[in-house]
């Protein structure tokens, strides 16, 4: 895995890193890392049926020994589960990122849940800030990630507590593909991630999910180093 060279930055301040385990939270971590930020790592367990992320994310963690916490929240699971991303009796979806195709993936209300978490998280430790890896391809479909939410969300965590917190989504306003260019600039390896909505030994490709993150290899004129099912109908373009 490429060491991250820290950048100047002020080594005081302290972030609190939601981390899934997926090629966007994972370049969000190390870009907050090259900063020179002290880090901390979260990570949940909400039941969902692709939990191998947070395998990925604790290799992760542990081959960068960076303090990671992996919060179960499982509990909540009956509260959530009228999605296929937490739901395995509901079939996944298939295809390109469509409104009316892959709302079935829509986990009822989970960012604000999450960063809920993550913003306790943050006062508790004394962290000034939270990232999390909101970007602009999922606008279309994701309510909880597009600028209105997230503006609301960093005025809440601005006064919810003694300590204001500041959310912070760097790639907010840009596709998966510049995600993907931003990482590769900083020699990310991205065999260290997943991103497959389905919890199989190998990413399916056909998902929603797959087939995003596929074009942003495509669309950086590079091959995507994760294996991928034989009978995937797209595989490695």
């Amino acid at each position: 895995m490429s060491s991250i060279s820290p950048v100047a930055a002020d080594t005081a301040t302290t972030t609190v890193v939601i981390y899934s385990g997926g090629m966007d939270s994972f370049t969000v971590l190390h870009r907050a890392l090259r900063e020179g930020l002290n880090v901390h790592v979260l990570s949940f367990d909400y039941g969902q049926r692709h939990a191998r992320e947070l395998d990925t994310a604790r290799q992760v963690c542990a081959s960068l020994g960076l303090p990671h916490q992996v919060v179960d929240i499982r509990a909540i699971h009956g509260l959530i589960d009228n999605s296929a991303l937490t739901n395995p009796a509901q079939a996944m979806p298939q295809g390109d990122y469509d409104a009316d195709n892959l709302r079935a993936t829509v986990v009822p209300n989970r960012n604000m849940i999450l960063l809920s978490l993550a913003i306790a998280k943050a006062v508790n430790i004394g962290a000034e800030r939270v990232d999390y890896g909101a970007h602009g391809g999922d606008h279309v479909l994701y309510p909880d990630c597009r600028p209105e939410f997230v503006e609301a969300m960093n005025h809440v965590a601005g006064i919810a507590n003694f300590e204001p917190v500041k959310l912070h989504a760097p790639y907010l306003k840009v596709s998966k593909a510049d995600i993907l260019r931003d990482g590769l600039a900083m020699g990310l390896d991205y065999r260290h991630t997943w991103t497959c909505y389905e919890g199989r030994e190998l990413a399916c490709g056909v998902c929603g999910s797959c087939r995003e993150r596929l074009e942003a290899f495509a669309a950086n004129g590079v091959t995507d180093p994760l294996a991928y099912s034989v009978d995937s109908a797209v595989g490695q373009r």
